[in-house]
């Protein structure tokens, strides 16, 4: 454990309890009750599903598998949680709270999750609930449930990361880095989907319910697949290409990397995959206050599309690309998105903590963030070219069609495609790439 943690999570504590007295008086509430969540039953089943928990519960503390717990803030006095330990033969009973952070709640120990009543306080007409379960909100007696201008206010400021959540970001980007390492090795070694991400979690020490998100092991043309997931245990006849997008999770929050490999490490795709990383970089590199993300995506399209130039898998001219949506066929996502407690984290789309509404670009749908960036923020860059079979056909279809190469195209399309991701600090005179600070290439 970071020596630093505790003294950088008594300030967090102290920056949530500013956050929640200003919410609280601007919207004339006493109180918010946070929700840890409740476990879910399989249809048909006498087994849950993994436990998932509310975000706004582990933002307090760093108390991720453990549901009917709840927490009771007014932004002055100490924070009470009622931590659920009950009587279990049957399943491990987490133990009572001794860690770093525990000294910072007046705890009161629940054994029966529907006795929670008791423990919380009879009159909520200016309680706020929050959380994701309003028929057992209402049966307590809230009225007052997931108040939007109060979700508005907590999204729009979970932007500001702490120094507590930095350090835990920063701890996030070391496990996973370790993680891409054995992965890269195990590709190189001719591993399987599977067996690569078996590399990859055992040296992150994380199982696949813990890690933040479903990780991304695709090989040759499976890396033209956004959200591939499906892990082939079969190895392919020939090893091409590959793609990771994996991530790590401390203390609840996230890293979110990607890399791809070309395993002929000399030929044109390698080349192609360093011409990505430029991109990268570049826009990396152009993150600074005061400028809106979108910035971000439009540059992006533009040095992608030099790119496709430089390659020969088209022909024209960097506006022409950009303005016929050639571009878009070949980088259809958004460049990045707010990392944090979840990985697309929230308030990418907020102007303030009202929570008004700046739309994506309606010819970028896809972009996760159009905030203003500022000191203290976090977020990924992720550029990308892709090989995607559906995208091509409709290009094809078009007048656009005559300024492509086909037969060039058609070479890559057994790549798949490439990815970077870095995650990224904003500070007010620099940028931090966590990612790229662990010598991760």
């Amino acid at each position: 454990m970071n020596p630093n943690y505790p003294q950088l999570y008594q300030a967090h504590v102290q920056e949530l309890q500013q956050r929640t007295r200003n919410v609280l008086a601007r919207e004339n509430l006493d109180a918010l009750v946070i929700h840890s969540g409740q476990a879910k039953r399989k249809f048909l089943d006498d087994m849950d599903y993994p436990f998932q928990v509310n975000p706004h519960f582990k933002a307090w503390l760093p108390v991720v598998d453990n549901p009917h717990c709840w927490l009771l803030v007014d932004g002055v006095n100490k924070p009470k949680l009622i931590f659920y330990r009950p009587k279990d033969f049957w399943h491990k009973v987490p133990p009572v709270p001794t860690d770093f952070w525990a000294e910072y709640f007046d705890i009161q120990l629940l054994e029966k999750a529907n006795m929670v009543e008791s423990l919380l306080p009879y009159d909520k007409a200016r309680l706020a609930y929050i959380g994701e379960y309003l028929e057992v909100a209402r049966a307590l007696g809230f009225t007052e449930i997931n108040p939007e201008p109060v979700l508005n206010y907590l999204h729009y400021h979970r932007a500001y990361k702490t120094a507590y959540e930095l350090a835990s970001m920063r701890e996030a980007n070391r496990l996973a880095v370790a993680g891409h390492r054995a992965a890269a090795d195990a590709f190189y070694a001719g591993g399987s989907e599977f067996e690569i991400q078996l590399a990859y979690l055992s040296a992150v020490g994380q199982g696949e319910n813990e890690v933040p998100y479903g990780n991304i092991i695709a090989l040759n043309e499976h890396a033209a697949i956004l959200h591939y997931t499906a892990l082939e245990r079969a190895k392919p006849a020939q090893h091409k290409s590959f793609l990771i997008d994996a991530g790590a999770s401390c203390h609840g929050y996230a890293a979110d990397i990607t890399r791809t490999y070309s395993f002929n490490r000399q030929d044109e795709f390698a080349e192609l995959i360093k011409a990505v990383n430029t991109v990268h970089l570049q826009v990396v590199d152009t993150i600074k206050p005061g400028i809106k993300y979108t910035e971000l995506q439009l540059l992006t399209h533009r040095l992608l599309a030099q790119v496709l130039l430089d390659f020969d898998f088209v022909r024209g001219s960097v506006d022409s690309l950009v303005e016929t949506a050639i571009s878009r066929t070949f980088f259809p996502h958004g460049v990045g998105h707010h990392l944090g407690l979840q990985v697309h984290d929230v308030g990418g789309f907020m102007a303030d903590e009202r929570g008004t509404h700046v739309a994506a670009p309606a010819e970028h749908p896809f972009l996760r963030c159009t905030r203003l960036i500022e000191p203290g923020m976090v977020f990924t860059i992720e550029p990308g070219l892709y090989f995607i079979e559906s995208l091509l056909a409709d290009l094809q279809a078009t007048p656009e069609a005559k300024q492509l190469n086909w037969q060039k195209v058609d070479q890559f399309r057994v790549y798949g495609g490439i990815r970077i991701e870095d995650n990224i600090i904003v500070h007010r005179e620099r940028n931090e790439n966590m990612t790229r600070e662990l010598q991760l290439p």
